[in-house]
């Protein structure tokens, strides 16, 4: 896309309440994908056991969409450049749909992951599409707020999609949960058809845009790196939750129950983040990695203490659910001219780190403790600290800064 204006196109001319809903049916698209891709975090062991493969193994379900969504952002949003930004979105929310809802009839583990793969493709295209896509909807004072209404969906999806599909799978099966995800999916595609305006393309993306706006601009390197450090560490960690809770003796129940913790501590930080980045925005960066550090070397060293461990999960939820709207508003406030370019590089970082993440956690976690995932983690957020001090506050200049404080 090319510039963020006073007056979004389509912003100024329908009403704030369509505007608002229509943020709320994009909201509802990440909230389904994001259900769809971490939903293997709750079912991890039941999935393996049924299919008979390790947990090393059972993590691939994480780090196959992660790597797909890597390389699919940039390049689902350079092919589908002069279509229709609402119809494109449609599309990959339905592909998400029926992904889910073949991993529930799957026979063998290599078809989940077949299925997976789609559902790679669908994240990585839709998140950097609707990345930026709030400037399109409300009124350029709203952008913030509305933006992390939109990545709200990533940590509603830790609260209500992890813990209620894990609940569902521990209830009827992990069959049923993946078919249940595949409707929510459907259910969004509806949603977004009713209440999206049309979208039409406002610049065709190049391939040459995407190394173009990382070379050009140190802010937006800086954004990659705190992604790839920040993001790698909570995955490598957080993918096996669910067998760190078990090896403290907390049954399903009980982690269906911490997961929805953690969760309502993600919406918190989520919103409390979007309040604070107007003003504060490399404080809040760096007060979340610190959170994050903190919280899995206290999870590390809890050991069977149930209370330490939940109040290690909650700070946990805390500085991760900032880091989605945060980092995505760093690097759309570099670029603002290029909106579509650098959200493709930020999803593609960030599902990199998803999938690297994973992968490291299952490789650790086959040949050492299964505590060493959280001193991984914990490692990785604190190297995060040093990245600074940053070039500059993304945003400069008299007009940008009073877009940052609401004006």
């Amino acid at each position: 896309m090319t510039s963020t204006v006073d007056n979004p196109p389509g912003a100024g001319e329908r009403s704030p309440l369509k505007g608002w809903l229509a943020v709320l049916a994009v909201a509802l698209g990440i909230f389904s994908l994001m259900t769809s891709e971490l939903l293997p975090v709750g079912l991890l062991t039941p999935v393996g056991s049924d299919l008979e493969v390790s947990a090393g193994t059972a993590g691939l379900m994480v780090t196959v969409p992660g790597l797909v969504a890597a390389v699919s952002a940039p390049l689902v949003t350079v092919a589908t450049g002069r279509f229709d930004r609402r119809l494109v979105l449609v599309l990959l929310v339905g592909l998400v749909g029926a992904a889910n809802l073949a991993s529930a009839f799957a026979t063998d583990f290599a078809l989940v992951l077949a299925a997976r793969f789609l559902i790679g493709i669908s994240v990585g295209g839709f998140w950097s599409i609707a990345g930026g896509i709030a400037l399109r909807l409300v009124p350029e004072h709203q952008v913030p707020r509305a933006t992390a209404l939109i990545f709200g969906g990533v940590e509603t999806a830790s609260v209500l999609g992890v813990p209620t599909g894990t609940f569902l799978g521990d209830l009827a099966g992990w069959r049923t949960a993946f078919a249940a995800v595949g409707l929510l999916g459907l259910l969004a595609l509806v949603c977004m058809v009713r209440l999206l305006p049309d979208l039409p393309p406002e610049r065709t993306l190049r391939l040459g845009d995407l190394p173009r706006a990382f070379t050009t601009d140190s802010g937006v390197r800086v954004g990659i790196a705190l992604t790839f450090l920040i993001v790698t560490g909570h995955f490598i960690a957080y993918t096996f939750v669910r067998p760190l809770l078990h090896e403290r003796g907390v049954g399903d129940s009980g982690t269906s129950l911490l997961l929805l913790v953690f969760g309502i501590a993600g919406i918190c930080g989520n919103f409390a983040a979007g309040a604070l980045i107007a003003r504060r925005l490399r404080q809040t960066i760096g007060a979340m990695a610190a959170l994050l550090a903190t919280a899995m070397g206290l999870f590390a060293l809890a050991s069977a203490d149930t209370a330490l461990s939940t109040g290690a999960l909650v700070l946990w939820g805390l500085g991760y659910g900032a880091v989605p709207v945060t980092l995505q508003t760093w690097i759309l406030d570099v670029r603002p001219q290029a909106t579509e370019a650098v959200s493709a590089l930020y999803v593609s970082a960030f599902n990199v780190s998803i999938a690297l993440g994973a992968l490291l956690g299952g490789l650790a976690v086959e040949s050492l403790p299964l505590t060493s995932v959280l001193w991984l983690g914990c490692g990785l957020a604190l190297l995060a600290l040093p990245t600074g001090p940053w070039p500059r506050d993304p945003i400069t200049g008299r007009a940008a800064a009073k877009r940052r404080a609401g004006a």
